[in-house]
């Protein structure tokens, strides 16, 4: 039996019982060891150059991306990667979303992203199309551009809210290694509280399809109001991170059941829970759980890494100073611990943090203090001085403009 089919036969495994699919979820949840790498995903609206608010089409932006294109753009694309090996996806509504490769070091991380996204914005430039700046599609209301059974299933799944989701939001993504066995809940217990100091210091999502939204950030907005079970934080456990995940996968609905032929719709009202006790017609398999994690959106989601998914897109290069600041508050356990600290009375406050972002004063005030404590602390990167300097430049000069606004 080769390697591939023992995958094969590994994935197609069915899950007989509650406790069997709980201990997949436990398995792979969290991959420990030494924090050494990081990566990045940056996600941006897509618009035409001559007239922003024109609606895109998958033609045009199949051509500019030729070989880099997603095979769910291009079924007969070779998917090549960009120069420094990031890889390209396309969400339902156009959205284009550069994953990085995994980097050791935040400057190597910087340097590779910055070369990524520079060919991608020279691609997209010669076909006419440029890379929107904020979190939410200012210009244009939400409109499916790719068609999966994945998107469908999702789309009749989730709601009007879910398809704003889907096709007019861009995010900034912060992948991090979970760490030690030792330093993991400490990890994910800060990553889930600096969501709200740093969605709000952050947010760019004010005006969307042309109107102004009255939150600060109105792509986080759209995910509150879907499901939460959902897309809402999982409930931080510090004696026990997998097993809240473990429980908050358990409780969620199922959006998509993959299928050979026809609709991925999933029953209405079926959990992982329930499939696992009986009550679809088929027992889960490893690869169904696995794919129903795939589907789950909160704040921070575990992927055998830790992923932070609350930040919004960024103009220009302004994505890095999120990036590294957050790499920055968990570059020292000791620093961690700080800025667990200095988060707890803000932890729970995400509606206010999408709301009102650093116009409210608890959430400036934390904002303020955990990025100055992300500036202090990071010569433990490796960034050079220089770049150093501009990123605390950078971050000060966004709390202000927020403020003010």
């Amino acid at each position: 039996m080769t390697t591939l089919d023992r995958d094969a036969a590994a994935t197609s495994r069915a899950l007989r019982n509650q406790e069997e699919v709980e201990a997949r979820i436990r398995a792979i949840c969290f991959k420990t060891g030494p924090p050494t790498h990081l990566g990045a995903e940056l996600e941006w609206t897509v618009h035409p150059a001559a007239d922003p608010r024109a609606p895109s089409h998958p033609s045009s932006l199949r051509q500019a991306l030729g070989p880099h294109a997603p095979r769910t753009l291009d079924p007969h694309s070779p998917e090549l990667p960009l120069p420094a090996h990031g890889t390209v996806t396309c969400e339902p509504g156009g959205q284009v979303e550069i994953s990085s490769a995994p980097a050791p070091s935040l400057a190597a991380l910087h340097a590779a992203v910055s070369t990524d996204v520079a060919h991608l914005r020279r691609l997209l430039a010669d076909a006419g199309l440029t890379l929107g700046d904020h979190g939410i599609d200012p210009h244009r209301p939400p409109r499916r551009l790719l068609h999966t059974p994945r998107y469908d299933a999702m789309e009749a799944a989730l709601g009007p809210d879910g398809r704003v989701m889907m096709c007019s939001t861009a995010g900034l993504q912060v992948c991090l290694d979970a760490g030690t066995p030792g330093e993991v809940a400490a990890r994910w217990a800060a990553v889930n509280a600096l969501g709200p100091p740093l969605l709000a210091a952050f947010a760019t999502a004010h005006t969307h399809a042309g109107r102004a939204t009255g939150h600060a950030s109105a792509r986080m907005a759209a995910w509150w109001a879907m499901d939460r079970r959902l897309t809402h934080p999982v409930p931080v456990s510090a004696g026990d991170p997998a097993g809240a995940w473990a429980r908050y996968a358990l409780d969620a609905p199922v959006t998509c059941i993959r299928r050979e032929d026809g609709s991925w719709s999933a029953p209405p009202g079926l959990t992982l829970r329930a499939w696992a006790g009986g009550a679809f017609s088929r027992p889960p398999t490893v690869a169904d759980v696995d794919y129903h994690l795939s589907t789950l959106f909160p704040p921070v989601r575990p992927r055998g890494y830790l992923e932070v998914r609350y930040l919004d897109a960024q103009a220009g290069d302004d994505w890095f100073a999120p990036v590294a600041a957050v790499a920055a508050l968990l570059s020292d356990p000791a620093v961690t611990d700080q800025a667990l600290e200095l988060t707890e009375a803000t932890a729970q406050e995400w509606e206010t943090a999408f709301r009102q972002g650093v116009a409210d004063p608890a959430l400036r005030r934390t904002a303020a203090a955990v990025l100055d404590l992300a500036c202090r602390h990071l010569d433990r990167t490796g960034l050079p001085a220089a770049l150093r300097t501009d990123l605390f430049a950078g971050v000060h000069r966004r709390l202000h403009e927020e403020e003010s606004r």
